[in-house]
């Protein structure tokens, strides 16, 4: 693919060469998009400010599992009524810069309305659907790649002070299961055997069988990119700063690219160039946060997820990486002091008598949709521009099956699946 430069110059593609295809944001959504592409024979340049795998990225500090039964979202029923107390009390993983309300009252009113049942079934059904397959999907998309090696798979526990703290979300478990995502149950004997160190207070834990997690996010989706150019693709380090429907994109400093095809997977950063487009979308970052605990005395076998704060804790080569916490503030203010803090607070009450040798702290932008869905297909009135964006907290999980879909719908492929309910254009 050629610069338009700025004297318009287009590429080669119109000349009966190859077709072209731009994907902006070089994140493991992006990332998949250009790979499928260009496995498709697709001249392909993948364009981000920043390289793939940077520490900046949200596919850099996430938690790292392929959660394929992450279907429920965070707003449920009850959860409305909840929030206020949550956002006062610094041991709730629910974190608001009070100083940012007043931009995000809308979205956040909006986002707390899909609470309600209906919605959070209908919403449950279609991530069922992205998320469901996502180990294959991980293992298909890094085979041959060298990325294969990051990929870990086994059981994913989720750890409870007692069996009625499971009981309490009888509609998050009537979802998953109904979903086909039946955990195993064990009690305080059958955690110890998978991790002694989990202190005292943990005495039942829901096991999901066939999962998968990544050791190092950062490097797989480094490696992934690395085998995109081997294999004949261009990444192109630039910001784009605005699209138009014809697939032409303005980059920082005033150059322009061109090509047949544009799949926009910019993450937190998508809406305003889909507003650029016409598209104004209900979107803000959701605001994660993790805490690297490096060289630790021992580590889980598989992650956990600690319900009681809404925390993951995955093996990673370095140790162990305790993630998650919801803080919305936006995508300019910096890090709060709070999350982290409640992380290191959670690592000790895991593993009471856990040490480590240092420790990191992360915080990144995760996109997230007003209905918690992403928005993946073509966008109104720009037939050239493909969204595949807003994987909120399953992002890393669905990356490769949503960068899929959007390379699929791109290149003009028929889909054997209804998306309808990811249709960038359900809230105008």
């Amino acid at each position: 693919m050629q610069d338009e430069g700025r004297d318009g110059v287009r590429d080669g593609a119109r000349d009966g060469s190859a077709r072209t295809a731009l994907v902006i944001g070089a994140g493991i959504t992006g990332v998949a998009a250009a790979i499928r592409l260009r496995r498709m024979g697709w001249r392909t340049t993948l364009v981000d400010r920043a390289p793939p795998g940077d520490r900046g990225a949200a596919s850099f500090g996430n938690g790292g599992i392929l959660a394929r039964c992450s279907i429920v979202p965070v707003p449920v029923p009850g959860l409305l009524a909840k929030a206020p107390r949550m956002l006062f009390d610094p041991d709730q993983p629910l974190y608001l810069r009070w100083s940012y309300l007043p931009r995000m009252a809308p979205f956040l009113a909006r986002y707390l309305s899909y609470g309600r049942e209906g919605h959070v079934r209908r919403i449950a059904a279609a991530l069922a659907g992205l998320t469901g397959d996502s180990v294959d999907e991980h293992r298909a998309l890094a085979a041959g790649t060298g990325a294969e090696r990051f990929i870990e798979t086994g059981d994913y526990g989720h750890i409870f002070r007692s069996r009625a703290e499971y009981e309490k979300d009888a509609l998050g478990n009537a979802l998953r299961a109904q979903h086909g995502f039946v955990p195993y149950e064990v009690d305080r004997a059958g955690l110890l055997e998978r991790d002694p160190a989990l202190g005292e207070a943990w005495t039942f834990g829901a096991i999901y069988p066939d999962h998968g997690w990544i050791r190092n996010p950062g490097a797989y989706v480094a490696a992934l990119a690395e085998a995109f150019v081997r294999e004949g693709g261009v990444i192109r380090r630039a910001e784009v700063e605005a699209l138009d429907g014809e697939g032409r994109a303005t980059l920082a400093g005033g150059a322009a690219m061109r090509a047949d095809r544009v799949v926009l997977a910019a993450g937190a950063w998508s809406a305003k160039l889909a507003a650029g487009l016409g598209l104004r979308l209900p979107m803000e970052s959701e605001r994660g946060y993790h805490l690297a605990l490096k060289t630790p005395s021992s580590r889980p076998a598989h992650p956990w997820m600690v319900s009681e704060v809404k925390a993951v804790a995955t093996p990673m080569d370095f140790g162990i990486r305790m993630a998650g916490i919801v803080e919305f503030g936006g995508l300019e203010a910096g890090p709060s002091a709070a999350p982290p803090r409640l992380l290191r607070a959670a690592a000790a009450r895991i593993w009471p008598g856990l040490e480590w040798e240092a420790e990191e702290e992360w915080m990144g932008h995760r996109p997230v949709l007003a209905d918690s869905l992403p928005a993946i297909g073509p966008i109104p009135g720009a037939p050239a521009v493909v969204a595949a964006f807003g994987g909120q907290h399953v992002g890393l999980t669905a990356g490769p099956r949503i960068g899929r879909l959007a390379a699929e719908i791109a290149a003009g492929q028929a889909l054997n699946e209804d998306l309808s309910a990811c249709d960038p254009g359900r809230f105008r």
